[in-house]
């Protein structure tokens, strides 16, 4: 499976901070808010990953990010001049895509919980058709939401209901077979002109393959759209690091975790952030995984 990272857009409603930044290099406290997103692909076991932003923010990222060798990926870099829609970025990255199956992630959404790890590994090796991401929300009217019924099979997909037929908000994070290429070129665009991430999930659902899993209870999704979002979303990076003392996605740790750099590669990284409490952080784990350096 390959990953797409949705990193586009302008942030109007986080504007004036982001009429001179994209969104998605903003920090969430101790780390650039696509470590998050880029961290969720990773656990899942892609190495392969697209970064689709703005002609004016791509080399941002390339700069932050480069190649990915440093964390035993292999990055690429695609323009979405303007916010098309979300499904656009399977025509942006189809050539990426190939015949692989694709994850696509929103670059502004936060994912943690126990064991995620396992259970997207287990969604890629399983994946039949696509794999929805669910979560409870208390106001469900603003979000794409599914429907599911007594024995969990996803019945029904609607987006900002006034009426919610569930209170499962659908996140930013979709799994998907090769077909969705397909899906998304047969798409008509919206009335705004945008190619609805929605038509392509509905298209999945009318075939009998779309799968909605409950992240549920005791789990963290969260957006970073707004300027109070943001805080919140800091705060609880910030309160759950500071408990535990492990920080959430570092991607030099997951990457080691993940056996895609070895510890010595690692203290290498953690060394060049050194004078950061961030950097500390990885030159610790290096050590005590076996770092000779």
């Amino acid at each position: 499976m390959r990953g797409i990272v949705l990193a586009g857009g302008s942030g109007t409603r986080l504007h004036p901070i982001t009429q001179a930044v994209s969104k998605q290099l903003l920090p969430v406290y101790d780390k650039p808010m696509i470590y998050y997103p880029l961290s969720v692909l990773m656990l899942a076991g892609i190495r392969d990953v697209l970064v689709i932003s703005t002609p004016t923010d791509l080399p941002n990222f390339r700069r932050l990010l480069g190649n990915g060798t440093q964390y035993g990926l292999r990055l690429s870099y695609a323009e979405q001049p303007s916010p098309n829609g979300l499904a656009e970025a399977f025509l942006i990255g189809a050539d990426f895509v190939g015949t692989d199956d694709v994850a696509l992630i929103l670059g502004d959404n936060i994912f943690h919980g126990q064991d995620f790890a396992r259970r997207l590994q287990r969604e890629v090796s399983t994946l039949d058709g696509c794999t929805l991401f669910g979560y409870p929300v208390k106001d469900p009217q603003r979000y794409g939401v599914g429907e599911v019924d007594g024995e969990g099979r996803l019945v029904s997909i609607e987006e900002k209901p006034a009426r919610p037929k569930s209170n499962r908000a659908i996140t930013g994070l979709y799994f998907y077979d090769n077909q969705v290429v397909e899906i998304a070129r047969g798409l008509r665009p919206s009335p705004r002109g945008e190619l609805e991430i929605t038509d392509v999930n509905l298209a999945y659902l009318r075939q009998g393959r779309a799968k909605l899993l409950d992240l549920g209870r005791g789990f963290a999704w969260l957006d970073t759209g707004t300027h109070d979002s943001l805080l919140e979303a800091a705060q609880y990076v910030q309160v759950i690091e500071h408990r535990t003392g492990v920080r959430i996605a570092c991607l030099e740790e997951v990457a080691l975790r993940m056996g895609y750099i070895d510890p010595d590669q690692c203290l290498a990284l953690g060394r060049k952030l050194a004078k950061s409490g961030y950097g500390e952080y990885v030159v610790t784990l290096a050590r005590n995984a076996g770092a000779t350096g």
